[in-house]
């Protein structure tokens, strides 16, 4: 037979408290809210330069074109393995729109008015090699961070036979 003093030892040295777990819960809970919070800021940071370096126009030698449609070519040869007639080529902050992202979401007449920097220099790629060639561009809001619009997609589209 137990004695009734060995649970109430047991239960001060080996168990914590209702109260001390909660205290345990609640540390617990701030540290992965810390962590959530930090992240957060180094994904801002990050979109942050995004944004900075994609507002700066590269320049396009034609060594940089012919670049940047051999990489175009692979993407669409994979896509048309797949049975796909659309890829996502560029993904982009709104940040570097105008209205940020305003005439896209609404699709305005005019958004292209609004791009700046590298997602202008995209659009009139497609505009001048793409669009002749028989491929649509579409632009739309791809992600919507608490409800606000996030990040512009491009994608390029095709026809199949």
């Amino acid at each position: 037979m137990t004695n009734p003093t060995d649970h109430a030892t047991l239960a001060d040295e080996t168990f914590m408290s209702a109260s001390d777990l909660r205290t345990y819960m609640d540390k617990i809970a701030m540290a992965h809210a810390s962590e959530a919070l930090e992240s957060m800021d180094r994904a801002t940071l990050a979109r942050e330069q995004l944004a900075k370096t994609l507002s700066e126009p590269i320049e396009l030698t034609p060594q940089k074109l012919e670049e940047i449609i051999s990489s175009l070519k692979v993407k669409l040869r994979a896509a048309a393995e797949r049975g796909d007639t659309e890829i996502m080529v560029m993904r982009f902050p709104n940040l570097l729109c105008s209205d940020h992202g305003r005439a896209i979401n609404n699709t305005l007449e005019g958004w292209p008015d609004t791009l700046t920097g590298r997602p202008r220099q995209a659009y009139e790629l497609w505009r001048d090699r793409l669009k002749p060639a028989g491929y649509g561009l579409k632009a739309m809001i791809v992600d919507w961070p608490n409800g606000m619009p996030g990040d512009v997609g491009f994608f390029l589209s095709w026809s199949p036979k």
